[in-house]
């Protein structure tokens, strides 16, 4: 029902929308697009990829792209840069995990121990870790070490026994508990539950474009949030097709992908109706963390139709 939507829109549509281009991170954030990059959703739409946040940050600087799956915490600390950039709807709300050697029993386990946090500093799961270990009376730095590295470094240094503890999104965590060198010993969703009283899920990551984009392409904007929206409900109905599409681009065991799907949750929710829900993960981060979160957004980071 879903892809007969998508195409009857693109029909009537297909005459005015541009060819459009989607920078994605490189990452399980492949699993919602894939079947738009499998050619079967959005065929107007093309996927490219970012592995870094300093190299989604320079494509937007200079254009690349109509449209960008970002951190919402990113994209917030680029609008307060003044970037020209707008939020059209979150669809990434469970992805972060703690892995350990051993077990803990109480967070205040970790003082004195080395962290390792998947890319950089300031990244959705550094500002989280930070958040947490605060929440639970550990000063980030003082009683904790946090080092970075790319997800894959990170899994091949816990291999080695080299780490003892790392936060890492999915499909990152299944690799390293697949290969039995450590074991999930904290969620961040359940974690951020618990300290805040809110649902048991992050907006994590979005939509978004550009105001100057917006100004004259709406219609591309709301064809490009179907395309996503379709492509993030096939795959979690076609879970399997879907992983086969997004090893045609991420190289790892297709056992791994598969079994990280039940750790992870995708849909997309346009910004009007999780709202509240992003302007409340901002403004705990911004309280707790202001170094991850510095300034709050104004109603002009989100498109509201």
């Amino acid at each position: 029902m879903l892809k007969k939507v998508f195409l009857i829109f693109g029909i009537i549509f297909s005459v005015h929308i541009l060819a459009l281009t989607l920078l994605n991170p490189y990452g399980p954030t492949i699993l919602p697009v894939s079947f738009i990059t499998n050619g079967e959703i959005g065929r107007h739409l093309e996927v490219s990829f970012w592995r870094t946040p300093e190299e989604a940050v320079a494509s937007i600087k200079v254009g690349k792209a109509d449209f960008y799956i970002l951190p919402i915490t990113l994209g917030a600390n680029l609008y307060s840069k003044e970037f020209d950039i707008v939020l059209l709807g979150v669809h990434e709300w469970k992805v972060f995990y703690m892995v350990g050697k051993q077990e803990i029993s109480d967070l205040k386990d970790l003082k004195g121990k080395t962290i390792y946090c998947a890319h950089t500093r300031g990244t959705v799961v550094d500002v989280l870790l930070r958040y947490i270990l605060e929440e639970a009376g550990l000063n980030p730095d003082i009683d904790v070490i946090i080092s970075y590295a790319q997800p894959n470094e990170i899994v091949s240094l816990f291999k080695a026994g080299k780490i003892e503890y790392a936060a890492l999104p999915e499909p990152f965590v299944t690799m390293i508990t697949s290969s039995k060198s450590g074991k999930i010993v904290l969620d961040f969703q359940k974690e951020w539950s618990k300290s805040t009283g809110l649902l048991e899920r992050i907006p994590i990551a979005g939509l978004f474009t550009t105001k100057s984009f917006l100004k004259n392409h709406s219609l591309e904007a709301e064809y490009a949030e179907l395309a996503l929206w379709v492509s993030t409900e096939e795959m979690n109905k076609r879970k399997e097709e879907a992983v086969d599409a997004a090893l045609k681009i991420l190289k790892m065991p297709k056992s791994v992908l598969i079994n990280s799907l039940s750790r992870m949750v995708f849909y997309y929710i346009p910004i009007s109706k999780c709202k509240k829900d992003v302007e409340k993960f901002l403004k705990v981060l911004h309280e707790k963390y202001p170094e991850g979160v510095q300034k709050l957004p104004d109603d002009g980071f989100y498109w509201i139709k």
